[in-house]
């Protein structure tokens, strides 16, 4: 389990690669000039069946079919670190990838039939054959890696901190940074993220919050809270965990939400 929070990040040992961080002082952000992100209301659509067992790290529609990747806490009774197909219906996935007990899964993304999975604190990525899931390379990085999209050119991963990290994934170099920020100051926690018509969507570690993020200035546009659905999970499953999985289907327009080991998916759309 993720304990420990690092909100400052050591990125100076990455050498030959010109990073922009544009957090903002907190005594600049805290005034009150700076309003508060709005709250975004949404409605749920339809309820699907989730794998329990499922430690949820990753949500992806990609072409018409949901992916997931999770991780591998000692809790007995989750199904480990692996990547793969769900089944809409039915909640059950295949396992196409799967980790060596010393990795700890995280977020996955798809881009060009290419799946990126990372891992927990082992600061290395991985790198399959969407049609074969055959491994094509790994990648490592400086930092730990939570959540994982990408906005149709770079790969943008969080750590746990208020940072976004923009990835090259071809040579898998760091490119930028982008450091969250709302009125109050840097927003930390940063966890699974998907990139939605233009703004990055990010769970928040431990709350029931998902902020809509200003890809280009790192600013918290708008929250939506889930305490609702986090309930019902609870309630129907008392081992179900926190919040964690955003997906979007382009194509159909619709938002998928779950959690880890949450008995149920959500299907929800934004007013």
């Amino acid at each position: 389990m993720k304990k420990i929070v690092y909100t400052l990040i050591a990125v100076a040992s990455i050498s030959a690669v010109s990073c922009k961080d544009n957090e903002k002082p907190a005594t600049d952000n805290s005034s009150s000039a700076e309003p508060a992100a709005p709250l975004v209301q949404y409605t749920v659509v339809n309820k699907y069946p989730h794998d329990t067992a499922s430690f949820t790290q990753g949500l992806v529609v990609y072409k018409g079919q949901l992916y997931e990747s999770t991780g591998n806490p000692s809790e007995i009774g989750n199904n480990g670190s692996w990547v793969g197909p769900v089944d809409l219906a039915s909640g059950k996935g295949q396992k196409k990838a799967t980790l060596d007990k010393g990795y700890f899964g995280e977020g996955m993304t798809i881009l060009h039939d290419k799946v990126y999975y990372i891992t927990w604190q082992s600061k290395k990525g991985f790198v399959y054959d969407l049609a074969t899931f055959k491994k094509i390379k790994e990648f490592s990085y400086n930092t730990e890696g939570w959540g994982l999209t990408n906005d149709g050119t770079n790969l943008i991963m969080s750590d746990g901190s208020n940072k976004l990290y923009y990835y090259s994934p071809d040579s898998l170099r760091l490119l930028n940074i982008v450091s969250v920020y709302d009125h109050n100051g840097p927003v930390p926690n940063i966890n699974e993220l998907e990139y939605i018509n233009g703004s990055v969507f990010a769970n928040q570690w431990e709350t029931p919050y998902i902020l809509r993020i200003d890809p280009s200035s790192g600013k918290v546009t708008g929250r939506l809270d889930l305490t609702d659905l986090f309930n019902q999970a609870k309630a129907a499953y008392p081992d179900a965990d926190v919040l964690n999985g955003i997906a979007y289907d382009s194509t159909a327009g619709k938002i998928y939400v779950t959690g880890k080991k949450w008995p149920n998916l959500y299907e929800i759309r934004l007013q």
